[in-house]
């Protein structure tokens, strides 16, 4: 197994030296080969978010698999945003072919779409599995785009306006979602993403947070989780997140089907009317 360097496509660049700039992204790529699912892992997720026991990956957890190497992105002393405060403002998936335990994978990683946001300055993280051998131009199996926001940080150039949203209007729920003060740290242990704003109130206060906040991609998975079969075998997986999971807490939580094989998943605060997440799960053809 090894993390490589190749030129890799990055987005616009940014003039560095001013305090708080951010300078180009790296123009590089990470692999990691021959990644073997941990059959024990895969268990302790599938009942975390309530995913069932089979021997397919469900996507989030491939996700899980590929985070180490895209993460490895944001760590490098060139990357271009501190580690610590970025917020995950979206993630778009495509599972475009069942993927098993016993499979070994290949995953490829990369950074690209540096661009200024009004809160500071949003980047694209982008990784694809595939199993290994698959040649190099073959589609990926599985493909994530996740998007992040570093608050504080300048990108030259204006920042896209965001058009407004709709009030939100809560739905009639179809059930809720129970999360206790040790959700972080569980779903920490899975999946590796030891951020401290989700382990415990004190580091989560000490990151500006009220106490500690849900992983966003828990509350995806749970989004998932709850299509279900209804999802396929291959399918597209998208969400955007609005605000915080507090923990502990029980967001309401409305599952819908929206037509041609969709589904939409929306969750929120019941208590406050504030949205948590929405979510869209389409079968591919």
């Amino acid at each position: 197994r090894a993390l490589g360097g190749r030129p890799a496509g990055s987005g616009p660049s940014a003039t560095a030296g001013a305090p708080g700039s951010a300078a180009a992204l790296p123009a590089v790529e990470h692999r990691l080969g021959g990644v073997v699912p941990d059959p024990a892992r895969l268990t302790a997720y599938q009942h975390l978010v309530g995913e069932p026991a089979t021997d397919v990956l469900p996507a989030g957890f491939v996700h899980v698999l590929a985070f180490p190497v895209a993460i490895a992105l944001i760590v490098r002393p060139d990357f271009p945003m501190p580690p610590l405060g970025i917020v995950h403002l979206a993630n778009r998936v495509e599972q475009r072919s069942p993927l098993r335990v016993g499979e070994a994978l290949d995953v490829r990683a990369w950074a690209q779409d540096l661009q200024p946001h009004r809160k500071g300055a949003q980047v694209e993280l982008v990784a694809e599995v595939r199993r290994a051998g698959a040649p190099a131009d073959a589609p990926p199996a599985w493909r994530g785009v996740s998007t992040y926001l570093a608050p504080g940080v300048r990108v030259p150039g204006p920042a896209p306006e965001e058009p407004p949203r709709p009030e939100f209007v809560p739905p009639v729920p179809t059930g809720r979602w129970a999360f206790d003060a040790a959700a972080g740290r569980r779903y920490a242990a899975v999946s590796g993403d030891a951020n401290p704003i989700h382990l415990h109130p004190l580091t989560a206060r000490a990151l500006g947070f009220p106490r500690a906040i849900a992983h966003g991609m828990l509350t995806a998975a749970r989004a998932l989780a709850d299509v279900g079969a209804r999802r396929g075998e291959a399918y597209a997986w998208d969400v955007e997140f609005a605000s915080p999971v507090l923990l502990p807490s029980s967001p309401a939580v409305r599952v819908a089907a929206a037509g041609d094989g969709a589904w939409t998943v929306t969750a929120w605060d019941a208590a406050r009317g504030r949205p948590h997440l929405t979510a869209e799960v389409r079968t591919l053809g």
